[in-house]
C-alpha cells in the first residue's frame, strides 16, 4: 500500500491540470490562509483587549464552546442557508470560509488573552509609572511580551483549519479534500491515502514555517523567560506531588 501511495504521489500526471495536486494544494492553502487571516483580524484584538482589561472573559468561554460543534454538521447548516442566497461558486466558498473562521477563532482568542493576561505585573506597573497610557501599555509592553502565546494560538489555529478544510470537498469545494471524497466515491483507496498524506505534509510544512517565523519575531529573551517559567511550574508541581 505504501508503495502504491508513493507511486501515486510522484506520478507527474497527478500534478498537472485543474484537478492536479499542485492546483489542489493551492486551493487548500488559499481557503486556509484566508480563513486564518480573517479569524486573526477579528480574534487577536478582542483577546488582547480582554486580557488587558480583565473584562468580558465570558467571550473566551463562549468561543471555546464552539470547539464542541461538529464541523461537518456546521458546514452543511451554513451551506444550506447560503445556497439560495448566493450564486455560483460563492454559494459554497462563503460557507466554507465562515465555518473555518469560526473554528480558527478559539485558539487565537485564547492565545491573545493568555499572553496579555500573563504579562509580569511588575513590567505593567513600571510602564504605568513611566506615564504610559493604557493603549501604550498594551501595544508597547503587553503585546510584545505576549508574542509567544499569540504564535502558539496562531499555529494551533492554522493546523486545525488545514485539517478541517478537507471537509469543504463534501459541498463541492476544491482543495486536498477532493482526493478523499473522490477516492471514497470511486473506491480508490490509494487516492484517499495519498490525499491524507498531502494534508498531513502541508500541515507540517505550515507549522514549520510559522515556528521559524516565531523564532525570528519573538526576542530570544522572551523565549528564555518562558522556558524558565515552565521549568519553575514543573518543579513546583513535582514538589507538591505526594511521594509514596
Amino acid at each position: 500500500m505504501i508503495a502504491q501511495v508513493w507511486r501515486w504521489l510522484v506520478d507527474g500526471a497527478h500534478w498537472q491540470g485543474g484537478t492536479g495536486i499542485a492546483q489542489r494544494l493551492l486551493e487548500h492553502l488559499e481557503y486556509s490562509g484566508m480563513s486564518v487571516l480573517i479569524a486573526a483580524i477579528i480574534a487577536l484584538p478582542i483577546g488582547a483587549f480582554i486580557g488587558h482589561a480583565g473584562r468580558a472573559k465570558w467571550i473566551i468561554a463562549v468561543a471555546n464552546a464552539f470547539r464542541a460543534i461538529p464541523s461537518l454538521g456546521l458546514l452543511f447548516v451554513v451551506a444550506m442557508w447560503f445556497v439560495s442566497r448566493l450564486q455560483g461558486d460563492a454559494a459554497y466558498l462563503v460557507p466554507t470560509i465562515i465555518v473555518l473562521v469560526i473554528l480558527a477563532m478559539p485558539p487565537l482568542l485564547a492565545g491573545a488573552y493568555s499572553g496579555v493576561s500573563e504579562v509580569d505585573p511588575a513590567a505593567r506597573d513600571a510602564a504605568y509609572g513611566m506615564g504610559m497610557t493604557h493603549r501604550q501599555v498594551l501595544t508597547r509592553v503587553e503585546l510584545p511580551c505576549a508574542l509567544p502565546l499569540i504564535f502558539s494560538g496562531l499555529r494551533s489555529a492554522a493546523l486545525q483549519v488545514i485539517a478541517t478544510a478537507t471537509i469543504a470537498a463534501s459541498i463541492s469545494v476544491g482543495g486536498l479534500g477532493r482526493y478523499l471524497i473522490d477516492g471514497l466515491a470511486n473506491s480508490d483507496y490509494t487516492e484517499m491515502a495519498g490525499g491524507a498524506v498531502l494534508v498531513a505534509a502541508l500541515a507540517l510544512v505550515v507549522d514549520g514555517v510559522l515556528a521559524a517565523l516565531q523564532r525570528l519575531v519573538v526576542p530570544g529573551g522572551l523565549r528564555t523567560a518562558r522556558s524558565a517559567r515552565r521549568r519553575r511550574r514543573a518543579s513546583a508541581v513535582t514538589q507538591a506531588s505526594p511521594t509514596g
